[in-house]
């Protein structure tokens, strides 16, 4: 029987201690049947209620607000370590704390303070972007539609990769009014005419709810409508690299935890070839190495992570503070992301060599082990890193800044 986890507290006048033994405590919860769960695919509902409960989702927003006041590097902290324990319960999250991020965390209308207030209580956003009709992807005029009904709307549309709205209680939806202006909905799930469908089949990432999601009429009132604007939301150039890096800093995390599983592997051999250097396995020098290796690798994955989170913290200040210098910040920050994920994604994939440690009868499906290489692929493949190295080679040679907008 699992043992229940403590309530993290957020007190007012305390930041959140990322040694705290009430956020170990949660974070161990997680990590206990993590691999039977993606194996048996069984959907993770209980441990996100233990992170509503915890009001981790509040991780971001001030104190005076409810929240714990954290930097976007403290955050990544926190993400890497979850992406340890379930890759796909971090992933759960990606959006939650991106429209947080975006949207609520400095709120500018009464509604603002609603949606920011609900957060503080615990709840998870999820978010429902993308269509598959169109062409180019990240630059989008979305089919999904708000008609004027009375003096509120009516919602219309599918969207597809849903990540996590399945778990959530709200949902952020773009969309596009008859005038065809880009704009934002952030509903409750439980609207009527709202239907999730759990259609994900991917290699991996298997239990995020990635699937489809259908707008039916869904009334939608005024004020829960941001339109976009070049000075907020998604209108601010490079507000996607905070979603970007939430990816990379998962990566990192399952590099963490191909280490742990190499070296709790080794330990528990009893046999090894008679032609080993090394009567024991945790004598065997080749062992020693390779472990030695995706340690080093899981290293250098959360360091450049953090490294990319501080600049994301300098270039949201800047913006925060108003400075005249807040795009070439943000433009700093999404480059050291995008440097970022080439170098994590790179270890968390390679570190297949865990099976270099096992021989044959680690890839029994008991083990499981095989759900690392499939996640850190699966996220990796969200946004090539082909595309991401060429932008950087431009920017390199030629000083051409990486796009704007989208997956940047």
């Amino acid at each position: 029987m699992n043992k229940p986890v403590p309530v993290i507290s957020l007190e007012h006048s305390q930041r959140l201690d990322l040694r705290s033994p009430d956020l170990d405590a949660l974070v161990s919860r997680i990590a206990e049947g993590a691999s039977d769960r993606e194996r048996e695919r069984t959907l993770p509902f209980p441990e996100i209620d233990l992170i509503r409960k915890a009001r981790l989702g509040a991780l971001r927003l001030p104190a005076e607000a409810g929240g714990a006041g954290s930097s976007i590097r403290e955050l990544f902290e926190i993400v890497i370590r979850l992406g340890e324990a379930d890759a796909n319960v971090a992933h759960i999250l990606r959006n939650h704390f991106s429209v947080v991020e975006r949207l609520v965390r400095r709120p500018q209308t009464d509604q603002h303070r609603e949606w920011q207030k609900a957060v503080a209580d615990g709840a998870i956003i999820g978010l429902a972007a993308t269509e598959l009709e169109t062409p180019k992807v990240g630059d989008v005029k979305p089919n999904t539609t708000l008609t004027p009904d009375g003096d509120d709307y009516l919602l219309n549309g599918t969207k597809y990769y849903s990540t996590g709205t399945l778990y959530s209680d709200y949902v952020l939806v773009r969309t596009a009014d008859s005038a065809g202006a880009n704009a934002a909905t952030l509903i409750p799930v439980n609207r009527d005419g709202i239907e999730l469908i759990d259609d994900w089949d991917g290699l991996g990432q298997r239990l995020t709810a990635t699937g489809t999601t259908h707008f039916r009429n869904v009334r939608v009132k005024r004020q829960e409508v941001i339109f976009d604007a070049p000075d907020a939301g998604y209108g601010i150039p490079y507000a996607n690299t905070f979603a970007q890096l939430f990816l990379t800093a998962i990566n990192a995390g399952i590099a963490r935890a191909i280490l742990r599983d190499a070296t709790a592997l080794v330990q528990s051999r009893k046999r090894t070839f008679y032609f080993a250097p090394a009567e024991t396995p945790t004598d065997d020098p080749l062992l020693q190495q390779t472990v030695g290796q995706i340690a080093s690798g899981a290293f250098a994955a959360e360091t450049v992570v953090l490294a990319a989170a501080e600049a994301l913290d300098i270039a949201t200040d800047a913006f925060d503070a108003g400075d005249a210098n807040a795009g070439e910040a943000a433009h700093r920050a999404a480059l050291l992301s995008a440097k970022a994920k080439i170098v994590a994604d790179e270890f968390a994939i390679r570190g297949g060599s865990l099976f270099d440690v096992g021989g044959a009868s680690a890839t029994k499906k008991v083990s499981n082990f095989d759900r690392h290489w499939r996640n850190a692929r699966t996220l990796s493949s969200h946004n090539p890193t082909t595309y991401k190295a060429r932008s950087i080679g431009q920017y390199e040679i030629s000083g051409t800044p990486l796009p704007a907008k989208g997956f940047f």
